[in-house]
């Protein structure tokens, strides 16, 4: 199975709230194999559409895990939080084998 790389574009409104969401988002992540690439809003625009502030990606195992991991009691339960701090977008890839 291939990996699945979760990405994130996002404008973050409330820099304290989503410090917090991510010190309880990383250990959940880490419990489902993913392992976080980049977190920056060093973003080099090259063309196309807007520039995002701020990216993150994450890779997991499989898509299947990605979602498992998404959809799980521990995420759900903080995700609110990331939509109160950030205007966000996320979607999974599946890497290339």
């Amino acid at each position: 199975m291939p990996a699945a790389y979760l990405i994130s574009e996002s404008q973050v409104t409330d820099q304290a709230l989503m410090d917090e969401y991510a010190e309880k988002a990383g250990p959940s992540v880490a419990a489902h194999g993913g392992e976080l690439i980049a977190a920056t809003t060093n973003v080099a625009h090259m063309d196309g559409m807007a520039k995002p502030p701020r990216i993150v990606i994450i890779r997991f195992p499989s898509m299947d895990v990605a979602k498992t991991w998404y959809n799980s009691p521990e995420y759900q339960a903080i995700l609110p939080m990331r939509f109160r701090a950030s205007n966000s977008s996320v979607y999974f890839v599946e890497a290339v084998e």
